[in-house]
């Protein structure tokens, strides 16, 4: 059994905390570790092959180093230039595998969900394990035990086993988000389970019934393979064929249509973290109800989340409110609208407000920077380098850039001079300058970097040479700094 780890998506109805390039599956919500890190231990038990990550180009740099925080191994990587939806996903994974020769059983899990109880879902496993070799398309069910309007339902006929093994029940019916009304009958039936987007199917089955059922994303995906670039256990999915994809779920091309299609319960404390008051649903709560994260004082409030993020966040007299805080921006919603955070995050990118793509706080692969401040011709950032990493060689055609170390050590090469720098030392780059920043420490490099000039936006950046492989040489790119 090979997992599958889903690990795409924007993570927008989270937003402020979750942003584009730095989405909800890569913070920690729920605990120290984050969801995806979650995910991935979740897997390590007797008869689970190391999985397959699917995830977006942009946030490869961030998936190696959640990996390599908790010292876990994949058997491959499989890069999307943009996210074309779950069944194009599933899709090339199972495409790659059988290429190989390798026809195991795929478990296709989201990498943004929680399950409290690690006992429950082993032992839905072994249950959807004996469907899935009979060829059965097994999906995980999460007893409706709410009138919950975010999910999608799945209705099943409980009485009729219909030769399927004990404990497995067929598909009747997929009913989208539902309104309050409808849900809340859903429920008092019995007969409905919320859809987890949790699969089981063996890799040449779901190829079978997504050839039958949606031709164009079998044909589009494999093409998609056949023309991308491979590089060890990674593979960079070509962009110019997958942007003919259509843009499916698996519900929607196979699972809705195929005849094959059962679920199996799972009562595990799932929660699929999508909104905020899905956050303050998992989190233990003080006395009024509340959740409460960071600097927070309240005064006469119940039953709200408030989630602090370096300023003091006091509320007074309120009930039902999430109060988020980012260094760059605040939200304040009752929790019966949270689900509409999407809506404002859309409005905000029809505005093209930076707030919605990342954090003040950028991760790169040889660190992070942090804008401290910003004017009209200055910009001053606070970048952390890696021991033994450094930034690319590059030069800017507008700006001119003045260095301090704060702790650590740097080899600053600047034109045709490579020198070191320690504690409380700075140097000057020049406008034009060929220069590139490096920690050859044992330790974290700290540095201050202060910008000036006619213009400092991130597409200011020729790289010439770079050990990430993110550039070709001397092509200047719209990109983040570094």
């Amino acid at each position: 059994m090979i997992p599958v780890i889903l690990s795409g998506g924007s993570g927008s109805r989270l937003w402020p905390l979750s942003r584009k390039l730095f989405p909800k599956q890569f913070l920690a919500l729920t605990g120290e570790e984050t969801l995806f890190q979650q995910t991935l231990q979740r897997l390590s038990f007797e008869g689970m092959q190391a999985p397959l990550v699917v995830c977006n180009q942009e946030h490869r740099f961030i998936v190696k180093e959640q990996l390599s925080a908790l010292n876990l191994n994949v058997q491959g990587m499989l890069f999307e230039p943009f996210g074309r939806n779950t069944a194009p996903a599933v899709a090339i994974a199972a495409m790659k595998l059988v290429a190989e020769g390798r026809d195991e059983l795929l478990l296709v899990l989201p990498a943004d969900h929680v399950l409290e109880d690690q006992k429950s879902f082993q032992r839905a496993l072994a249950i959807a394990a004996t469907a899935a070799e009979r060829g059965e398309m097994v999906l995980f069910g999460i007893p409706a035990l709410r009138p919950e309007t975010g999910y999608g339902y799945i209705k099943c006929d409980l009485s009729e086993r219909d030769g399927l093994p004990e404990g497995v029940n067929r598909v009747m019916q997929f009913v989208e988000k539902p309104d309050e009304q409808r849900a809340k009958a859903f429920v008092e039936s019995g007969d409905y389970f919320w859809n987890s987007g949790m699969f089981l199917f063996r890799a040449s089955r779901f190829l079978e019934e997504l050839k039958k059922y949606d031709a164009d994303i079998y044909d589009t995906c494999m093409l998609a393979l056949e023309r991308s670039k491979v590089e060890g256990d990674e593979v960079k999915i070509d962009p110019a064929t997958f942007a003919c994809c259509p843009d499916n779920s698996i519900d929607y091309a196979v699972m809705e249509k195929t005849e094959h299609a059962c679920v199996v319960p799972l009562s595990a404390g799932w929660n699929d973290v999508g909104s905020w008051s899905s956050i303050w649903d998992v989190h233990d709560k003080d006395d009024d109800g509340n959740v409460v994260k960071g600097d927070v004082v309240l005064h006469n409030t119940r039953n709200s989340l408030v989630h602090g993020n370096g300023k003091l966040v006091t509320v007074l007299g309120l009930e039902d409110v999430v109060v988020v805080e980012t260094k760059d921006a605040m939200m304040v919603a009752h929790k019966d609208h949270v689900q509409d955070v999407k809506k404002l995050v859309k409005t905000l990118d029809e505005k093209e407000r930076p707030e919605t793509q990342n954090h003040c706080a950028v991760y790169r692969p040889w660190g992070s920077y942090d804008s401290v401040d910003m004017g009209g011709r200055f910009q001053v950032k606070h970048i952390t380098v890696k021991p033994g990493a450094s930034l690319s060689l590059q030069m800017h055609h507008h700006r001119a850039e003045h260095w301090i170390v704060v702790s650590g050590t740097a080899q600053v090469t600047c034109n045709d001079k490579t020198f070191l720098l320690t504690e409380n030392q700075s140097t000057y780059i020049p406008i034009t300058a060929v220069h590139r920043l490096a920690n050859p420490g044992k330790i974290p490099l700290e540095i201050i970097e202060v910008q000036s000039g006619s213009y400092l936006g991130e597409d200011d950046i020729e790289r010439l040479e770079d050990v990430y492989g993110r550039t070709d040489a001397g092509v200047k790119t719209k990109t983040i700094a570094g």
